[in-house]
Formats: C-alpha cells, sequence, structure tokens
C-alpha cells in the first residue's frame, strides 16, 4: 500500500510502490521508490532509483526528514538516511548516511586518450 501526504509532489514518470511519502516531499521525475518511508520535507532529484530487491527478498528505505537526495542517485537497500542528510549527484549509496552529514560514492574520472574509430 503507498501514501501520498499531504502537499506532496510526484512528478512524470515516477513510480512509487508500497510506500509512505511524508507532508510536502517531492518526488519530481524519472524516479523510482519502492519499499521505502520517507519523511517530511525530502527532495528526490531526477532519476533517483531505490534498489529495493536483491534477487530473493525486498527491502526497505527509511529517509527522514529535510533529506536532500541528488540527481542520478542509486540507494541500496537496506538503507537509512537520517533527517537533513544530503546524497550528492551520481552516487551509489549502499550504507546508511547520519544526520546532517553528506553521502558520496562516485568513482574518480578519469580522462584517457583514444583513437576514433574511422
Amino acid at each position: 500500500m503507498t501514501i501520498i501526504g499531504k502537499g506532496v509532489k510526484v512528478g512524470n514518470f515516477v513510480e512509487v510502490k508500497n510506500s509512505h511519502l511524508g507532508e510536502g516531499s517531492k518526488v519530481a521525475h524519472h524516479a523510482y521508490i519502492g519499499d521505502t518511508i520517507m519523511g517530511k520535507g525530502v527532495n528526490i532529484g531526477a532519476g533517483v532509483i531505490v534498489c529495493n530487491f536483491d534477487g530473493k527478498k525486498k527491502h526497505r528505505t527509511t529517509i527522514g526528514d529535510g533529506v536532500f537526495v541528488g540527481s542520478n542517485v542509486n540507494l541500496i537497500a537496506p538503507l537509512t538516511l537520517e533527517d537533513h542528510s544530503f546524497v550528492a549527484a551520481g552516487s551509489t549509496i549502499n550504507k546508511d548516511i547520519p544526520s546532517g552529514m553528506l553521502g558520496i560514492a562516485r568513482a574518480r574520472q578519469e580522462n584517457k586518450t583514444y583513437s576514433r574509430p574511422s
């Protein structure tokens, strides 16, 4: 069962399954939110995917109040993002993020020469 709180924005191409979205939260577009309990005033960026299935079992994600999740983030459940934490865009998060902390998990960019095929 999904519960959408007062003043929640669920935008285009968003799928919400078996979740609770707290009052005033926003999931603007191109996202999957499954088996998630989301607090109040949360902002979910474009392209965020809650990875809730490990091939055998569904897992829960808990997102606290006032959390900001940047674009193109993978949240690998089971996972807790505590109140007022922040997730950097492009991250794949598989460990809990404490309150007020920034979670960032990206590989360092490398630029290498290459030969363009003719």
